[in-house]
This record gives C-alpha cells, structure tokens and sequence, in this order.
C-alpha cells in the first residue's frame, strides 16, 4: 500500500484561541476559505462530518470523514475515505503551535495512503498543496484581522 505525505506550516501573528475559533466555525468557511469550500457537522471525536474541497483551478469532491481528535487550541484532526477503506485514505491535520509573543505555528499536514496514492501523487503535490497553502494564508489574514480587532477593542 501506498503512502504520501503533504506539510504545510505557517506563522500566524494570533493566538491558538483566535486561530482556532476560525477553524471551529465551519458555518462561516465558504465566506473565507479557497480550499474547504463547505464543511458540516460536529467537531467532536467520532463524529462524521461532511466535506468539500475546491482547490483553486482544480475540480471539487465531497467526503464525509470521522474525527480522530479535537483538542481545543492545540489539533483537530479527521480520517476520510474514497469509497472503501484502503482505496484512497487521508488523515488530515490542523496543529496549532503557540510560540509565544501572541503568535502561532500552524501545521497543516495530510497522510494519505491506499492503492490510489501512488496515481494521484502528482495532483496531491500540486493541486492539494496549492489548496493547502491558499487556505494557510486566508486563515492568516482572518485570524491576525480578528486578533487586531481584539487588540483595539481592549486598548479602549
């Protein structure tokens, strides 16, 4: 069986709580995210939610994956398919680093592994990384927007 991985980090000048409130309030992704257009459900351990994916230039898909963990402020993390356990799996990642100085280290990793991955290894490292790095940078310039916004309303 085949396997791939893709990392992605990024420093955001925010807190892990800012950050992660971002990720946890999936009503409000298709107004900011490139990459996960459209997510429901709940973010608890063992629960399925509901996902669709549209890296830019790239077409969609919908998978419904089970959550593996959901630590606030520090990792959410779910476990998708394709059809059948083993074809096509991904285990995808939101690490939160705090670094201090009311920054944090976002790592936004994905494992893949199945009898597909070695096919689709070229669109992972092109398309989904594109898709990874374009959400990175969206959630950057939400998150240090709202931890600004914090800022100003506490100096008053």
């Amino acid at each position: 069986m085949s396997q791939h991985e893709l990392t992605t980090e990024i420093i955001i000048n925010a807190s892990a709580e800012t950050v992660w409130k971002i990720l946890m309030d999936f009503k409000k992704f298709p107004e900011w995210n490139p990459f996960i257009r459209r997510i429901s459900g709940e973010a608890k351990v063992g629960a399925t939610l509901e996902v669709f994916i549209q890296p830019s230039g790239g077409s969609g898909m919908t998978f419904t994956p089970v959550v593996l963990a959901a630590d606030p402020s520090q990792e959410f993390r779910w476990l998708g398919k394709l059809w059948i356990k083993g074809l096509f799996d991904g285990e995808h990642q939101f690490k939160l680093q705090p670094l201090g100085d009311g920054k944090v280290r976002l790592i936004h990793a994905e494992k893949f592994s199945g009898v597909l991955v070695s096919l689709l290894k070229k669109m992972l490292d092109t398309d989904s990384r594109r898709g990874f790095t374009e959400m990175n940078a969206a959630l950057k310039q939400l998150a240090e927007q709202k931890q600004t916004e914090l800022g100003t309303q506490s100096a008053r």
